[in-house]
């Protein structure tokens, strides 16, 4: 950036000015004045994964028992402290905000963030929040030193303003206190990280703690077309805190609406998608730019398995292919236990997520119930007979005395027992309900930040799982689609950038907090059903409804040429029943003549001529 104000502006001087991140400019600062604040100059600056390790320590200092309770890991903890330190609020409260099911264990999480604090200056190292926290405490504690700083910065320019948090806005305003020339950029309706700690007054009340500053509205769009940045128009008007905006297209009209596709079912939502990419493959259009966008990542299920059918090769946005994920994995593997209860990788992976269990035990704990099966499988027995053998060989160990924790093994017996019953043996969709329900969410919830989200997915792979009749063909399925046609298998790291094969195009699968600043021609906005976008889960909170109408803003505007809207009309539910879908209220708020509404046949779909209903609101009611 500051090479390109040296380009646009001939000046020589623009290495006299600071530019960065918030965090490079504090550490700037700190390093010359570190001293003031009880740091050396030299400090070192930790890494997540060092933090994740000091707080480890900082457990163990603390002296919690984390095995006869409950106690969330490294980190998780390391989470909760980051994000009320990035909001700028006690501990305590985040908890009873966002992590409810620990709030007996407050008091200790609060010890272990004092160690950690203390700690961390005991032996001079830094992490990342640090470098915001200590900058705003030395312009607070040291008003010799931030009156230096603040009569330096005469001028002072903020982007991407509205992802900022409470601490960063803090920290504008102090450095500001003298000369009062801030000028922020950013847009409001795109405000959508709430979840990691960006504060939308921050903008938003920008001019009450700026009452002499001057709005001006960049209002010309050069990547949509007029009837996309219609649509979007007037879904963002239906917000009441916001600055209106009416966003202009330079392109012209290409005479296409934004497409509503009412689909029959998730099958048929899916077959569509993909039909219709290949077609527009066919006409020109390279899978580069193509992109399918959804709330949240399981909504992709069906899509990926009809993408790996039809040969469609894609890359993942949102991170690691759905099946690939470890909280996907670690579900199938009870599965797999007990469809093939000699599944040595399976049961490892299982026994390993009981507290006290590490390698050599899940060894030796393997080879005591496979030893123990053999013996008591007849010469012809079914494979169902090694279930209860197992469990035999398992708690003759438990009961020697050889397992540090019993009662969480125990219950993991009574899982088992559930799992391999005559009722649930072949219902994959209830043998997951019952992973989730009988202690798998509590896992979740001690050692993943995302608990919930992960859970949602997990409470849709269960619903996916209920159009297949036996665990074994489920089972296969998945296989199939993770071998046959993707290459080696790879170290997999959430978020990364996973690539569906050797091919130079790919399709993009991305969530919409992933897209954002991106684009496409054509965009596929899928699951735009009520209950899905919104989401439920984000509906709990306050004004959670305008940040997920800003979420549907970002999502339209991503298509520059052509945008599908796609919703199943019918969907079924945890009960096995058939559920009527409604569209979703960002969608039946806007005019439905600005769709364009397309009705498919109800055998696979034909897209040379589609077939058009006139729309009507009766119909998208």
């Amino acid at each position: 950036m500051l090479r390109r104000v040296e380009s646009l502006t001939g000046s020589q001087n623009v290495h006299k000015v600071w530019g960065g991140t918030f965090h490079r400019i504090g550490n700037l600062i700190l390093r010359r004045h570190a001293v003031s604040i009880g740091f050396d100059s030299n400090y070192s600056i930790l890494d997540s994964e060092d933090a994740k390790d000091f707080i480890s320590v900082c457990i163990e200092d603390a002296v919690i028992d984390t095995k006869s309770r409950r106690f969330p890991k490294p980190d998780v903890v390391q989470d909760i402290i980051s994000y009320a330190n990035n909001t700028d609020s006690p501990v305590d409260e985040i908890i009873i905000e966002k992590y409810p099911y620990f709030e007996p264990l407050t008091h200790q999480i609060k010890r272990v963030d004092e160690i950690y604090h203390a700690r961390k200056l005991e032996r001079n190292v830094m992490d990342y929040d640090d470098l915001l926290m200590n900058w705003k405490r030395l312009l607070i504690e040291k008003p010799e030193i931030a009156n230096v700083y603040a009569e330096q910065f005469q001028h002072i320019l903020v982007d991407e303003y509205q992802d900022t948090n409470k601490l960063q806005a803090e920290i504008i305003d102090l450095l500001a206190k003298k000369h009062r020339n801030v000028m922020v950029v950013g847009d409001d309706a795109q405000s959508i990280f709430a979840w990691r700690g960006a504060e939308f007054t921050n903008i938003y009340e920008f001019p009450k703690r700026y009452p002499e500053a001057e709005l001006y509205k960049l209002e010309t769009n050069y990547r949509s077309t007029p009837e996309i940045l219609g649509l979007a128009n007037v879904s963002i008007a239906n917000n009441k805190r916001q600055f209106p905006k009416m966003l202009t297209a330079v392109k012209r009209s290409r005479d296409v609406k934004p497409a509503l596709v009412p689909c029959s079912d998730v099958e048929q939502q899916s077959a569509f998608i993909a039909a219709r990419i290949l077609e527009l493959r066919d006409e020109g259009t390279s899978l580069e730019d193509i992109a399918v966008i959804y709330r949240s990542h399981y909504h992709s299920v069906e899509l990926q398995l009809e993408l790996a059918r039809r040969n469609i090769p894609y890359r993942v946005q949102s991170g690691v292919r759905f099946f690939e994920q470890a909280h996907i994995k670690d579900v199938v593997s009870y599965l797999r236990i007990i469809v093939n209860p000699r599944d040595e990788l399976a049961w490892k992976r299982v026994l390993k997520m009981i507290p006290g269990i590490g390698n050599a035990t899940a060894n030796r704990i393997f080879e005591t119930g496979v030893q123990a099966s053999l013996l008591a499988r007849p010469d012809d027995g079914l494979v169902a007979n090694q279930i209860p053998s197992l469990q035999a060989g398992m708690l003759a160990l438990q009961s020697s005395g050889r397992l540090r924790t019993s009662a969480p093994f125990r219950n993991f017996i009574v899982l088992l027992e559930l799992l391999s019953s005559q009722e649930n043996r072949n219902n994959p969709s209830k043998q997951i309900s019952l992973i989730l329900e009988h202690g798998y969410e509590s896992y979740l919830q001690e050692n993943y930040e995302n608990a919930e989200s992960r859970a949602e997915d997990i409470r849709g792979l269960s619903t996916y799982a209920q159009r297949y009749d036996s665990t074994e063909t489920f089972l296969s399925e998945l296989a199939l689609l993770s071998t046959e046609r993707f290459k080696e298998p790879a170290p997999l790291v959430g978020e990364d950038v996973i690539s569906a094969g050797d091919e130079d195009e790919l399709l993009t699968l991305t969530s919409v907090h992933q897209a954002k600043g991106l684009e496409w021609k054509a965009v596929f906005i899928i699951w735009a059903a009520e209950g899905k976008f919104p989401s439920p889960r984000s509906l709990r909170e306050i004004d959670s409804e305008e940040e997920e109408r800003r979420l549907w803003y970002v999502s339209l505007t991503r298509a520059k040429d052509e945008l599908y809207i796609t919703y199943p009309l019918l969907m079924t539910d945890y009960n096995r029943q058939s559920v009527l879908q409604k569209p979703s209220r960002f969608v039946t708020e806007c005019p439905p003549a600005m769709f364009e509404i397309w009705k498919l046949e109800e055998e696979p779909p034909k897209f040379d001529a589609p077939t058009l209903i006139e729309p009507t609101k009766d119909f998208l009611n």
